[in-house]
């Protein structure tokens, strides 16, 4: 929709009607847009296509903001509906579906190379993984095995995890996968294992992968 430098618009923050969290306004010509991804002064290439993405696959009113030492995308918002952002469209809801499908290519592979008795011990820890930290809507076995078989690209199947569950859930997996493999090369694969979702949301889930205190795990 936009393309816009810093002189052309107002940035300020609101407090989340819902969350204890301030949150990024981007105000133009009288419209307010929210941040979406922030992307750094290299990644203009990464930055300009998840706004084509967004405006042009998707429809979406949205600003790409350039700035000297970085790139930002801001979709259009209006104030009131923050309360009630969330969806396949919001941020958290793409970082949401690319965990759950790097959990269930770690159990496909766990039930292709190890067997299905090793599958099912997964499930489990898993289960008592979700059970300990209290995971919405996710803290029974019968839930975890729910949660391997759905199509995580169905947005309305998505369980309510906020991004300190998917951290959680990332560092777990991770010693998990090392436990069941003997070694952390199942980790070195994630582009790879998010092939079924839009580059644009690939490359949404691995900036913020990439600047999370999960980088380190996941390469």
């Amino acid at each position: 929709m936009f393309i816009l430098k810093r002189q052309d618009v107002e940035i300020s923050s609101i407090q989340h009607p819902k969350r204890d969290q301030q949150v990024p306004i981007l105000h133009y010509q009288g419209q307010t847009f929210r941040l979406i991804s922030v992307f750094k002064a290299g990644q203009e290439e990464e930055a300009r296509a998840l706004w084509r993405e967004l405006t042009d696959n998707r429809g979406k009113a949205c600003v790409l903001l350039e700035e000297p030492d970085r790139f930002s995308v801001w979709g259009k918002v209006r104030l009131d509906q923050l309360g009630s952002d969330t969806g396949g469209h919001s941020k958290n809801g793409i970082y949401v579906q690319a965990s759950l499908l790097l959990l269930q290519a770690i159990y496909m592979d766990i039930e292709e190379f190890l067997g299905t008795r090793q599958a099912s011990l997964f499930q489990k820890d898993i289960a008592e993984v979700l059970r300990q930290q209290k995971f919405p809507e996710a803290s029974t076995l019968e839930a975890v095995k729910h949660l391997v078989t759905i199509n995580p690209l169905d947005t309305a199947k998505l369980p309510p995890w906020q991004e300190n569950h998917l951290i959680s859930l990332l560092q777990e997996l991770h010693k998990l996968g090392k436990t069941y493999f003997g070694n952390v090369n199942f980790a070195h694969q994630v582009t790879d294992r998010l092939q079924d979702m839009a580059e644009a949301e690939r490359s949404l889930f691995m900036t913020w992968l990439n600047q999370s205190s999960l980088s380190k795990l996941w390469q």
